[in-house]
């Protein structure tokens, strides 16, 4: 009997901790995560930035689509607070977040979205 009252414990230690796991993280309300859902894509860049236009470049040619954020405008500059982020680009996929220009880190993304960009 001692058994089975154990196993029941773990198994509801399991369960909770699985509903846990898995429920969402309370989101900035500027966190770009929260225009993505799973799928979408934004990217936080700077019009002076060569690694944002190279990347913009990228996107358009493979025909991913996304939406920009400018960080040097409002919304941009709390996006990248909102991340912690110091740099750009930044680039949200579904709800990961890629720091810097990282082709291979991008292509981990985007290939299982049916995105053949690298």
């Amino acid at each position: 009997m001692r058994i089975l009252g154990l196993l029941l414990v773990i198994g509801l230690a399991g369960g909770l901790y699985a509903w846990w796991s898995k429920a969402p993280a309370e989101l900035h309300p500027d966190d770009p995560r929260r225009l993505t859902g799973e799928a979408g894509i934004v990217m936080l860049a700077a019009d002076w930035c060569g690694y944002c236009r190279r990347q913009r470049s990228e996107f358009e040619r493979a025909g991913v689509p996304y939406r920009v954020l400018d960080v040097d405008r409002e919304e941009g500059g709390l996006a990248m607070r909102a991340l912690g982020a110091s740099g750009v680009p930044v680039t949200v996929v579904g709800q990961a977040v890629v720091h810097g220009y990282d082709p291979a880190a991008l292509d981990q993304r985007l290939t299982p979205l049916g995105y053949d960009v690298y």
